[in-house]
């Protein structure tokens, strides 16, 4: 085997709770309540601080390491164990998991690499998720430039953003919790019979909303919370049984809703012969409240449920600020054997030893990246760029998103959320002392609904759009302070068809199509391990214009939806203004709201596919049924970027499952299941 000479590797874990705090902008935690009550209004102002600086620096300068300080030579030193059993490479939603889970067997020795810093106390208000992707805890990726698609967007260009922090994406992401239904996962189980070991129990495990950390008591724990009445939520504390160190994940319908919500949702789902559901249910066609990962009106994201719990045992090591840049594999036997990375507080590369294996849960863009720049890729795109082939697989060839329409605004005749609430000092303190109040609010979204559209070719019920409800608008509402350069939306488009309705009561529909014909896919920029991966979404390109006429239908159920009785008692109306770039077509025609689609769609960041998992012989499969790469020893993928198919959720909630049942998987293969 083709190891590191002994002497580069190190000794001495650096634990996260024994790092020293990063000097940075952010405030970090502990602040008492008292300091709080003092500066809370103030501290309100910090994310807009953040976008002035940060908006203007180009993701690559923002991400980007300067070469010289990447030298091919390891640092002699003392920064973490020479060896470790299990190598895990990212801490988002599988990754805070599976570390969690791995880490129960004393035995083992888990060492866990995040390229991001802990989150703050600010990260932890629902309500700044927007503002958040505007800082250095965002990547700050954004999708290729392509024809027909984000063309209102500044270089043409949708972003893409993915969480840089100790809990990836579920640090800056809406924290929305869905797990998709019942036939998301018959059809991923479709993908072949070897998949059934995952998917066939992946809804079940979904059933238990209170903890991922659930394999045999799940079901009891399951029949308490199903038992509850929809609106009253999921409480906070449910008994756990047996080995359960604790509940890890707390779900809980969105309380603070404004009245609009409240009182439409119920009445206009009657009026159109939809069911008020709970759509984590078996029964999720409908109209629902909001379920979210909120834990005292306070963000509860991967790492607060599944890491902070456990910083204490002494097998798991946690290093932030470690940004892996290759897999050590074996040529000669293709065995990984350890991982190298780069330590950002002291400027120099490391690398590490995996006596078992190594598993990347680095997100659906990083994995792959991974991958290819170590050897393990399309034959053609590794020679391209003189690295030595070590597997000839898909990696980065299938790439699904959920795309949405953005400016969907009704204009009414009452306001409803007051453009000034999130700046009034009460609501810092009811979010303070009581974990109530608008900051709260998911980014202003309230509900959802499962639609079948008039577009849909599918049979029975199975939902093509997920219809989400802000009651605070659209960009107008911040006036376009950080939601528009979160979105990458030019200033020109904001000042023409956005700023007319700043301080002028209106909400809006964002349709997310669920299940799009259209394929992207995934390449290399270059050798250098800090350069962006070049991502393309190829937005609307199948062949029968299937995408497009999804979205124009959901745009329709909108209108029809607002024509009820419910939402005509304020008086809503359609925004009559043209979407620039599409003046010369009839307002309100299919041929307008086609035009509309291709200029301000928008990602909502549910990126899967790119290490799929499938049988050997789908042409586009780079993991096996329990999650090994194929061809490669000792080397799995734990996270979203091995989801087959496309879903009918949120996918933070399923990276949880990869997770959960990678863990089981591992633990199955090294004679460990019931440790």
């Amino acid at each position: 085997m083709n190891n590191t000479s002994t002497n580069s590797w190190f000794r001495n874990p650096l634990l996260i709770s024994k790092e020293p705090k990063p000097k940075n902008l952010y405030l970090e935690p502990p602040v008492s309540d008292q300091t709080m009550r003092f500066l809370a209004p103030t501290l309100l102002f910090i994310p807009a601080a953040f976008t002035y600086v940060t908006v203007t620096v180009p993701p690559q300068s923002v991400n980007s390491i300067p070469t010289e300080e990447t030298s091919n030579k390891f640092l002699f030193g003392t920064l973490v164990d020479e060896e470790y059993d299990f190598v895990i490479v990212g801490s988002g939603s599988a990754g805070s998991v599976l570390a969690n889970r791995l880490s129960e067997n004393p035995n083992w020795k888990i060492l866990l690499l995040e390229a991001g810093t802990k989150g703050n106390v600010l990260t932890s208000v629902p309500f700044l998720a927007p503002a958040f992707q505007l800082t250095p805890y965002n990547w700050g990726y954004a999708m290729e430039k392509q024809a027909g698609a984000c063309l209102a967007m500044e270089d043409n260009r949708c972003a893409w953003p993915r969480g840089r922090a100790l809990g990836g994406s579920t640090v800056i992401n809406y924290v929305i919790y869905t797990r998709g239904n019942p036939e998301d996962f018959r059809r991923w189980e479709a993908q072949g019979k070897q998949i059934k070991n995952l998917s066939s129990q992946a809804y079940n495990t979904f059933s238990c909303r209170q903890s991922w950390l659930v394999v045999q008591g799940c079901f009891t724990l399951l029949l308490k919370i199903r038992g509850l009445q929809l609106g009253q939520g999921v409480p906070e504390q449910v008994p756990c049984q047996g080995w359960l160190l604790k509940c890890g994940l707390p779900v809980r319908f969105q309380a603070d809703q404004s009245l609009f919500s409240k009182q439409r949702m119920e009445p206009v789902g009657h009026e159109l012969g939809e069911k008020l559901v709970d759509y984590n249910s078996a029964k999720y066609m409908g109209f629902g409240q909001i379920q979210a990962n909120l834990k005292h009106g306070r963000r509860h994201s991967a790492s607060a449920a599944f890491l902070d719990p456990v910083t204490n045992r002494s097998n798991l090591d946690i290093v932030t600020s470690a940004r892996v840049t290759k897999i050590l594999i074996d040529p000669s036997t293709k065995e990984a054997f350890g991982v190298e990375f780069y330590y950002k507080k002291t400027g120099e590369k490391y690398a590490v030893k995996a006596r078992k294996e190594v598993v990347l849960s680095a997100g659906t863009f990083h994995s792959p990246q991974l991958l290819m720049l170590s050897g393990v890729g399309p034959k053609d795109q590794l020679q391209k760029f003189g690295i030595p082939l070590v597997q000839d697989l898909p990696v980065g060839k299938t790439l699904y998103d959920h795309v949405a329409y953005l400016p969907l605004i009704f204009t009414i005749n009452q306001t409803i959320v007051p453009s000034t609430q999130a700046l009034e000092p009460t609501e810092a303190l009811n979010w303070i002392f009581r974990g109530t109040g608008f900051l709260t609010s998911l980014g202003g979204v309230e509900a959802l609904a499962y639609i079948k559209t008039n577009a849909s070719e599918e049979h029975g019920n199975y939902p093509d759009i997920e219809l989400l409800l802000a009651s605070i608008g659209s960009l107008q509402y911040d006036f376009g302070l950080v939601s528009r350069p979160e979105l990458r939306v030019r200033q020109e488009v904001y000042d023409t068809f956005f700023k007319p309705l700043e301080l002028k009561p209106c909400f809006s529909f964002l349709p997310m199509m669920l299940h799009p014909k259209s394929k992207g896919y995934l390449e290399l920029r270059s050798p250098d391990p800090f350069d962006q991966p070049m991502l393309y979404g190829n937005y609307f390109t199948d062949p029968t214009n299937h995408d497009v006429k999804t979205l124009v239908s959901a745009i329709r159920y909108s209108q029809k939806l607002v024509r009820t009785k419910a939402f005509q008692q304020y008086g809503a109306r359609l925004y009559q203004k043209h979407v620039p770039g599409c003046e010369n077509y009839i307002f309100d025609s299919d041929e307008y709201w086609e035009c509309g689609v291709r200029h301000m769609s928008i990602s909502l960041h549910h990126q899967v596919s790119t290490c799929k998992m499938g049988k050997r012989e789908d042409p586009e499969a780079v993991v096996d049924h329990r999650l090994r790469v194929y061809g490669v020893k000792r080397l799995r993928v734990v996270d979203t970027s091995v989801i087959p198919v496309t879903l009918s959720a949120h996918t933070s909630a399923p990276g949880m499952m990869i997770g959960e049942k990678a863990a089981d998987f591992i633990k199955e293969d090294w004679g460990a299941l019931l440790v």
